[in-house]
């Protein structure tokens, strides 16, 4: 007979029982459910549920003038909202044909790293929580804190950032701002020692990890993979180097590949990423150092960006731009557009078609998360249980970015 798992029973006469793990379970790290048929502690099947917190994000921008779609991005993948705002912001520039000073891209790329390590520490230290180790996760939370504040001094909020504007920044960042950056990268990298102290040569972790939840390069590549997930399997794909954007041709960095796929590797390569990035940000403040121009950040946009606010309280005409660009009335070209970034967990694109009105005609999010967690039952059958939370764990998937 053949075996369905509709059915307790299976061909060798094996009871089989069904566990939910999730949607509301602490180890899925987020509101998803699997239902798995389990052989005693053993995965035999993995059924994933999807949508519990669906929100409708592609038909919300289709109703929302350009400039009210970003705090949508900040709700993808909110360990680096960051990344996601100006992967949008990016979008909306490559449709109107704008060009950005220098400046101001450097600046965007520091912010982008600060957000992939608050994105890799908050990944890695989940994974150590997973295997029962809870003293590293206490421990590095004081940096993804740290980078908290500095997103706060630079835009006023701290998960949900909404930071940045089409065409650069709101605003400079501060002299405070400018402080706390060089205080992270002097006291970070002693931190990151300390963890990988803690983890990387420890025999439990080694064993939990090694082997658990592996998947092959071809089958990654088949599951359309990206990020960390898939350079972790040995595939050299990273966005900043293969589509370069806002300045990434102009940064030194190494992409960082595992070999097996599995949990430990994608928690190294996560490891080294971390390590690449405070190197990125050193080279934009040193390159920023260089740069004639000290103070622009933003483009020369008028149709597009905010005027100062002094400028709206006192001209005509800056009132009048500030009237169109916040009501949506400045139209925008008739076009077709995909950009993509280098997210916290991958490829993270927009595909943006516009007809020439106010608000986008269709608009697609990429996210990495719901591509490559159609992979995860694969990657946990023949399993225990245990090693399929730290499977999740190392996926890093978010239900924010899973369900838009």
């Amino acid at each position: 007979m053949k075996t369905t798992f509709d059915s307790p029973i299976s061909q060798e006469g094996k009871q089989y029982s069904t566990l939910n793990l999730g949607p509301t379970h602490p180890a899925t790290h987020g509101i998803f459910q699997n239902v798995l048929t389990m052989d005693g502690e053993i995965i035999v099947h993995a059924e994933p549920t999807i949508g519990y917190i669906h929100r409708a994000f592609e038909k919300l921008a289709e109703h929302k003038p350009f400039y009210q779609i970003t705090p949508i991005t900040d709700r993808l993948n909110y360990c680096s909202s960051p990344i996601n705002n100006m992967g949008w912001h990016m979008t909306v520039e490559k449709l109107i044909g704008a060009e950005l000073p220098k400046r101001v891209e450097y600046m965007r790329v520091i912010v982008m790293e600060l957000a992939r390590i608050a994105d890799h520490i908050i990944c890695n230290s989940v994974i150590g929580v997973d295997t029962g180790a809870m003293t590293g996760f206490l421990y590095v939370f004081q940096w993804r804190e740290f980078i908290y504040e500095i997103y706060e001094e630079l835009c006023g909020a701290r998960l949900t950032t909404n930071v940045g504007r089409i065409g650069g920044f709101e605003r400079d960042f501060s002299e405070t701002a400018w402080r706390k950056i060089d205080h992270l990268l002097k006291e970070l990298p002693k931190g990151l020692k300390e963890f990988e102290q803690l983890l990387v040569r420890n025999r439990i972790f080694m064993d939990r990890t090694i082997n658990c939840g592996p998947i092959s390069a071809d089958r990654a590549l088949q599951y359309s993979f990206s990020g960390p997930n898939l350079r972790a399997a040995g595939v050299d794909y990273d966005v900043r180097v293969m589509n370069p954007y806002s300045g990434y041709q102009d940064f030194d960095f190494e992409i960082p590949l595992g070999t097996n796929g599995d949990t430990y590797d994608r928690f190294m390569v996560r490891q080294e990423e971390m390590w690449q990035s405070l190197s990125i940000i050193r080279q934009a403040v040193g390159k920023l150092g260089k740069l004639e121009d000290k103070s622009t950040f933003h483009a020369d946009i008028p149709s597009f960006y905010l005027p100062p606010k002094e400028d709206v309280y006192n001209n005509m005409e800056a009132l009048i731009y500030h009237f169109k660009i916040v009501m949506g009335e400045t139209d925008v070209p008739k076009g077709e557009v995909y950009h993509c970034v280098e997210g916290g967990n991958g490829e993270l694109g927009f595909y943006l078609i516009s007809d020439g009105g106010r608000q986008p005609f269709r608009l697609h999010f990429r996210r990495p998360c719901y591509i490559y967690y159609q992979a995860y039952p694969e990657m946990i059958q023949g399993a225990f249980l245990s090693d399929a939370v730290l499977t999740m764990s190392s996926m890093n998937v978010i239900a924010g970015e899973l369900d838009a």
